[in-house]
């Protein structure tokens, strides 16, 4: 799709770790439990690694026990956007940064209350920022 921040192919890998430019441009997904944002818990805001556009707050963060960061619901409703995801023989839906489009992960509907969802996110496709404090 079209996205409001784009980058040519070398200006992506200019600006990403070799890791976070397979994430966020091809779709990988990092190894489980490798992110020390799993054990982060101090309130802020995880930021798109690619365009650092605002995407999911501390608040809606919760321990899944799957390696991966998750959260119950994104910061706001022009974070991210999704998609069909038929990439491994089961329909998934795809998170994206609805800035630049960077793959963020998965959305499962196995998720705590009030929402019941879980955003399954890479680490390495964010960036957290604490509450200034």
């Amino acid at each position: 799709g079209t996205f409001p921040f784009t980058l040519t192919d070398d200006e992506w890998q200019k600006r990403l770790s070799p890791e976070a430019y397979n994430v966020l441009r091809h779709h990988a997904t990092e190894r489980a439990f490798t992110s020390p944002l799993n054990h982060e818990k101090r309130a802020g805001m995880f930021h798109c690694a690619g365009c650092d556009w605002e995407l999911f707050s501390s608040a809606h963060k919760f321990d899944s026990g799957t390696g991966w960061p998750s959260f119950w619901q994104p910061a706001n409703d022009k974070s991210i956007g999704t998609v069909e995801d038929n990439a491994l023989f089961a329909v998934r839906t795809e998170v994206h940064c609805a800035n630049c489009g960077g793959h963020q992960g998965h959305v499962f509907d196995d998720g705590p209350q009030p929402t019941g969802l879980r955003y399954c996110i890479n680490g390495v496709a964010l960036r957290f920022l604490p509450e200034a404090g």
